[in-house]
């Protein structure tokens, strides 16, 4: 069996154990949201930290974040023009648009860790670096224009400044390259604490899907799908052979495009005036179609 698929089941795996657990309601409808805010909050920056910690960055940094942000810019820039030519109207396009750019850092740190060797930490971490800021300004430009009450990029650069993931691969950077050795006892704690994240963000990925209703918003979730897990797979792929970007760069591009969108995205829709109920359907969809896109992507192009 391929090494993609052997790294990429797993994943999956801990996803629809999640959906099961949920439906079961064990243990309890409580523990969900309880559990994705401890990842958000303290296992995942506890990952970051202590995996970024003695790192070294090189020039392939550079040209992996410009790969993600051709990419990115590229099909928000088509979806933007094309809007009319779909005929959606403001708060579902902005739902589409969000579900074809933004990432699920759960899926996309799992899949590093299992395909991208020793180094997965740092090149995911130049990747969130990248994507986190540009996809939440423009996201919030689409649904402060499309949105039914909008909001503005004072709120955008709050949530930046506030966002654990951000501040955990700062923080991991700058005791790299400061080269500050995290103390023996503090990098156990945070590795143990690192240890948690992976199963347990992808538990409550599971946990999250919702599958009524999918067949009223076909076209939306159609869309969303295939700019998401193959148009900007292929747009990275396509910068980064321009950028002449190679190696495992190319494979953190790829899989850094070619994840579902985070339920995040959901969020941000229900406060600012997206359709959040398309959002749901696209998160869901997106979810399962990239258990079969995701493997084909990273092995044609990888």
């Amino acid at each position: 069996m391929s090494p993609v698929i052997l790294a990429i089941l797993p994943i999956f795996g801990l996803i629809l154990i999640g959906f099961i657990l949920y439906r079961l309601d064990f243990p309890g409808v409580g523990f969900w949201p309880v559990s994705e805010r401890l990842t958000y909050y303290v296992l995942f920056p506890a990952m970051l930290v202590s995996g970024l910690s003695g790192r070294q960055f090189d020039a392939t940094s550079m040209g992996l974040s410009l790969t993600l942000v051709g990419a990115v810019c590229l099909l928000g820039a088509f979806l933007v023009f094309t809007r009319t030519t779909f005929r959606l109207d403001g708060p579902v396009f902005t739902s589409v648009f969000q579900g074809a750019i933004r990432p699920n850092t759960y899926v996309g740190l799992s899949a590093a860790a299992g395909l991208l060797g020793p180094d997965w930490m740092t090149l995911s971490a130049v990747a969130l670096l990248t994507l986190i800021p540009l996809v939440n300004v423009l996201c919030v430009l689409v649904l402060s224009r499309h949105g039914r009450h909008g909001g503005g990029l004072g709120r955008v650069g709050l949530q930046l400044v506030k966002n654990p993931l951000i501040l955990a691969c700062v923080a991991g950077m700058a005791l790299s390259v400061l080269d500050v050795p995290l103390p023996g006892v503090l990098l156990d704690l945070l590795t143990i604490l690192g240890k948690a994240a992976l199963p347990l963000g992808l538990l409550a990925v599971g946990a999250g899907l919702r599958f009524h209703g999918i067949g009223a918003s076909t076209l939306p979730v159609a869309l969303a799908s295939l700019a998401h897990l193959v148009a900007l797979p292929l747009a990275a792929y396509g910068c980064a052979r321009l950028l002449g970007v190679s190696g495992p760069a190319v494979t953190t591009a790829l899989i850094y495009t070619a994840i579902p969108v985070s339920v995040s995205a959901f969020i941000l829709a229900r406060q600012m005036g997206g359709d959040h109920e398309v959002m749901a359907l696209i998160i869901t969809a997106q979810t399962v179609l990239s258990a079969l896109t995701m493997p084909l992507v990273l092995a044609l192009l990888g």
